[in-house]
């Protein structure tokens, strides 16, 4: 038995291959049949897969690895497929005659065995393709982000330096450093370059741009870093500043890049950031721009290149275009006279903007004469930037037409350097300082405000601030070089350094410099705390003193207790600061007080003592349960209360509302009201006052069982929210008209600028938008019920259209529309939107059309830019989001 085992398991082996063979060959047809059939589903869900690439393709999105790989191989698998198929049923075709036996059994075996296999293989695909969640990811951020620049005079040799350096390695080149003096043209010339890295597209991976300025902050440069280079957001949050610039080094060490720092006025150790040594071998490279040679020194650049004025040739060219053509060709003399003013500037190219811009419109040579003995009086030479270039900036400051605007200009300085100032504050803030007093009227003050800001930019001493389309407000900024003129100008020269105190960004202010600051006339303090004072200090000259943004916990006792002459006190948005000092209850000169964004509970009584108190403003405190009771009343001069985003309480019951707007009415010289409203009680004590109704400028209801508004002809900025019963909003003409007179009745919103209305689910429409002409933001999210934001059917509108040709919306700069279901037309005629340069629209799935005439306007440009008439019918509103900022393609009607 033994013996035979072994034969009869080879017998079956052979049994069993031989079987299996058979198998091979007496199942191709059906096997044919069965892998044509695979892969044909396969094919199927190919073409499934690679249409939801396309689709995330068009949404800027790539294709990952794995699917491309997936697609290449189904694109082979295909043709091997179909080769097999031909070749199998080549063979079916040859078999004996009237028989189905093979003529070749073993090629008839080989492609049995491979149509198998090939089987087997299109189930692994068809697996695989079915299984793919994401068939895309979003693309990285551009290597090279394009930065604003105007036509560059006279750099071409110095940026042809620079450039060949950067192309083509220079082999021990690695970092760069750009130094010269303010206002000579440095950050031109780098962002010159980071323009001409994306045109070129050199062999780099990235190239990184950051404004690093004063203080070097390291946490500014990684943030810049991390939206750069795509850090995952769990690597980064929570982090401490080590392990943050280890994350940027492991990213960084494995690409090609460049990195463009621009103002860098001390050494920024890059090793703490978080960026891998310079190595040119490596295409790691840098190139930085400084007012200081030394900077280059300490940042061991391994190349300075200072950067000159313009020769005389491109100065001279520069200076005529900013004084223009028509000013130098007034009078024959005045070309002669124009050299003569360029040539005191030295070929800066700051300077020579800045009195070109300044002498545009002197066209008499006697005038000329004149401001050139001005410019040749001021003694500077050239002993040091600051004061060679001050001295020639100061020409424009001495040009400013009264004190008061000289005045305004210098408070600028008080703030951070490339900080955006808002204009509502600031004129506040010059309101509060007496800068604007000739104008009794808050509204009066305001719009001289803006003619000052506005005068200010085009002496170029301000320049205009980044555009925020979903905000009513304008910012402006100062230059570095001018901030610091204007700080060396109000600290007489540079001759009582003290004089104006800034700073920004330090963690402790030592008690024995505040004793240096008893003659002290403003104090600005960012983002900076004072430790603890042995004695209160002594500051009888102090008549400003700002303390803004996030930082102080509290202040040094009795800090607030001997400033004799205060008149502007702004502690604004420190979060931390839970306790006012009682001691500023005794300010009593104090004209000017912001508290907004405290987190105090309770307001001392001592502020009823403030009776020359023209500004109080309590915006946004949120943890506010109280006012004193008499405490607005008391406050005999006020002129300007604002309270926005703040409920008093925060109980909706509207007592505390109450009670305020009874104290505002019993003042005097109340001009300028901004108020939340949340009771039907109040908002009927509001609209039945003329008083309160005239100086309300700023008003949120947010009123559940509200069903009807009267609304103010003397609002600016209204929010309505969630005030879920409001059917309808009217206007009383009868008395306003009269007081109001100076405006049609077609315009009697005159001052209306911003609109938003949320959650009003049963408002059918916004009709009375007719009546405000100078309308620039409107917003309307979530009003279930609303068909229509204009009703054109409705009489008052057929009776405007035949006044006002221009019709609604023509100042319109944004235009936001979020979840309105049943919205089907904005205005059932065609508009010119002259202004428009935003537009935001979500689920709004009954709007098929936007309003926009095909020939006149704006409509032009948004057709241009998304899609034709057709486009916008078939489109599914209920599933887009379009948002556009239109200022790049067309210049906007000023507003």
């Amino acid at each position: 038995m033994d013996c035979v085992s072994p034969i009869l398991d080879v017998t079956t082996r052979l049994w069993y291959c031989t079987a299996k063979r058979a198998v091979y060959i007496r199942h191709l047809p059906q096997n044919l049949n069965s892998l044509r059939t695979a892969m044909e589903e396969l094919k199927n869900l190919y073409e499934d897969v690679k249409e939801r690439v396309e689709r995330e393709e068009k949404l800027q999105k790539k294709c990952t690895h794995v699917v491309d790989g997936w697609l290449r191989n189904v694109e082979a698998m295909e043709e091997q497929v179909k080769e097999i198929l031909a070749k199998g049923d080549e063979e079916i075709q040859k078999k004996y005659l009237g028989t189905c036996c093979p003529k070749n059994c073993g090629a008839s075996y080989n492609l049995g065995k491979m149509v198998l296999e090939k089987m087997d293989a299109v189930t692994v695909k068809k697996t695989e393709g079915s299984n793919f969640s994401v068939v895309a990811e979003p693309l990285p951020s551009p290597p090279v982000m394009e930065r604003q620049l105007d036509k560059t005079v006279g750099q071409d040799l110095l940026f042809g330096k620079v450039w060949k350096w950067l192309q083509d390695g220079g082999e021990q080149v690695s970092s760069i450093g750009l130094y010269g003096m303010g206002g000579v043209g440095k950050t031109t010339l780098l962002t010159r370059i980071n323009n001409e890295l994306l045109k070129t597209r050199l062999e780099f991976d990235a190239v990184i741009w950051v404004t690093v300025s004063r203080p070097a902050n390291v946490e500014k440069v990684q943030r810049v870093l991390f939206n750069k280079v795509e850090i995952p957001q769990d690597k980064w949050e929570g982090r401490s500043e080590d392990e943050r610039a280890e994350e940027i080094f492991n990213v960084l060490k494995t690409k090609k890049f460049v990195l463009l720092l621009d103002d860098i006025w001390e050494r920024l150790d890059l090793s703490k950031v978080g960026i891998p040594p310079l190595n040119p071998q490596d295409k790691l490279k840098m190139v930085l721009t400084t007012r200081s040679k030394d900077v280059c020194q300490d940042m061991e650049v391994t190349e300075s290149i200072e950067v000159n004025c313009l020769p005389w040739e491109d100065a001279f060219a520069l200076f005529q275009t900013k004084v223009g053509a028509d000013t130098i060709n007034s009078h024959p003399d005045i070309p002669k006279l124009a050299e003569m003013v360029a040539k005191e500037c030295c070929g800066l190219p700051l300077a020579l903007i800045t009195i070109g811009r300044a002498m545009a419109g002197t066209k008499t040579p006697e005038e000329w004469e004149k401001k050139i003995q001005m410019l040749k009086n001021y003694p500077a030479k050239f002993p040091g930037m600051e004061n060679h270039l001050f001295s020639r900036l100061a020409f424009s400051y001495d040009r400013l037409p009264d004190e008061a605007i000289k005045s305004c200009f210098l408070y600028c300085s008080l703030f951070p350097e490339d900080y955006e100032i808002s204009h509502r504050n600031l004129i506040q803030l010059w309101i509060g300082e007496g800068f604007l007093d000739e104008y009794d009227n808050i509204q009066e003050a305001r719009y001289q405000g803006e003619e000052v800001i506005k005068s200010l930019q085009l002496a170029c001493l301000l320049e205009n601030g980044r555009s925020r389309l979903d905000k009513k407000d304008e910012y402006s900024k100062m230059h570095d070089v001018i901030r610091d003129m204007a700080l060396w100008l109000a600290r007489e020269n540079g001759k009582k350094k003290n004089k104006f105190v800034v700073k920004d960004g330090v963690e402790s202010i030592r008690a024995q410099e505040v004793e240096k600051w008893k003659e002290t006339q403003r104090i600005s303090l960012w983002d900076t705390n004072i430790e603890e004072l042995g004695e209160p200090p002594y500051f009888p000259n102090m008549e400003t003193f700002l303390a803004s943004r996030k930082f102080i916990r509290s202040f040094p006792n009795r800090f607030f207790t001997n400033m004799p002459i205060i008149r502007v006190l702004d502690l604004s948005n420190n979060f931390e600061l839970t306790e006012l000092p009682m001691e500023i209850g005794n300010l009593v000169t104090l004209q000017y007080l912001n508290l907004s964004g405290l987190s105090i509970k309770y307001l001392p009584m001592e502020l009823k003592n403030l009776k020359k108190l023209r500004c109080l403003i309590l915006n946004d405190m949120y943890l506010l349960k109280s006012l004193p009771s008499q405490m607005v009343s008391s406050l005999s001069s006020l002129q300007l209360f604002s309270m926005y985003r703040t409920i008093v309480g925060s109980d909706f019951t509207g007592d505390h509302e109450g009670k305020l707007l009874e104290e505002l009415e019993q003042l005097e010289h109340i001009d300028d009201i901004s108020i939340n409203l949340t009771s039907v009680s109040t908002i009927q004590t509001l609209f039945n006052s003329h008083k309160l109704q005239r100086s309300t400028r700023w008003l949120q209801l947010v009123c559940k069982r509200m069903n009807l508004v009267q609304l103010s002809l003397y609002i600016e900025t209204l929010r309505i929210t969630n005030c879920v019963e409001l059917q309808d909003v009217k206007i009383n003409f009868e008395k306003e008209v009269v007081v109001y007179s100076k405006f049609p009745r077609h315009q009697c919103l005159n001052n209306l600028c911003d609109v938003e209305i949320f959650g009003c689910h049963k408002l059918l429409n916004l009709t009375w938008l007719i009546y405000a002409p100078n309308l620039q933001l409107l917003s309307v999210e979530f009003c279930e019920s609303m068909e229509k934001v204009i009703d054109d059917e409705r009489s008052e509108v057929l009776e405007i259209v035949e006044v006002d040709h221009l019709g609604v919306f023509s100042r319109l700069v944004s235009l936001t529309l979020v979840y309105l279901p049943k919205l089907r037309s904005i205005h059932g005629r065609a508009l010119l939107f002259p202004s428009l340069r935003h537009i935001l629209m979500l689920g709004c799935s009954s709007l098929r059309k936007l309003p926009f005439d095909s020939n006149i306007g704006v409509s032009k440009k948004l057709e241009k830019i998304m899609g034709d008439q057709e486009w916008w019918d078939g489109l599914d509103w209920e599933n887009q989001t379009i948002m556009h900022n239109l200022t790049p393609y067309f210049q906007p009607s000023k507003i």
